[in-house]
């Protein structure tokens, strides 16, 4: 079954991008989809959690507030379907360095904890995309534990 989600994929991360759309931001995109995952996976969105990650997007990776509004729409779209986190955390694993993908965990901590409150289903998904990310759990939990320190 082909969702919004495995276009948007086809879109912007296929091998058959890599030569049109550059690995710089296919890395971005990747990543930004994860983080609008982090988003929609309580299914509740308040507004505090929707600044955080447009202040994330636009500051980290100089996102348009078009392809901003566009991961939002996906997200939206897909959040109660079964999603395949693979085919975003193996780009991010080949190409990003160990500290790049630590500092996404702590990325997704803070929009975990944007709302003031950590769902179990965040913290579900932020230790399974860490997972994935094969960011080891000691640094799972420091980054946890700076991001609570800080909110």
């Amino acid at each position: 079954m082909i969702t919004k989600l495995q276009k948007f994929f086809d879109q912007y991360l296929s091998k058959d991008t890599e030569s049109k759309i550059p690995l710089e931001r296919r890395l971005q995109m990747a990543t930004a989809a994860l983080m609008v995952e982090m988003l929609h996976v309580d299914e509740q969105v308040t507004a505090d959690e929707e600044n955080k990650l447009h202040n994330i997007l636009k500051q980290r990776f100089k996102l348009s507030d078009d392809e901003i509004k566009i991961l939002v729409e996906l997200a939206n779209a897909e959040k109660h379907e079964a999603t395949d986190y693979y085919t975003f955390t193996s780009l991010i694993n080949e190409h990003y360095t160990q500290q790049q993908k630590i500092k996404l965990v702590e990325d997704l901590w803070r929009l975990a904890y944007a709302d003031s409150e950590l769902d179990k289903y965040e913290e579900h998904l932020l230790r399974r995309l860490s997972e994935l990310l094969h960011v080891p759990h000691k640094d799972f939990i420091r980054t946890k534990l700076k991001t609570v320190k800080n909110t």
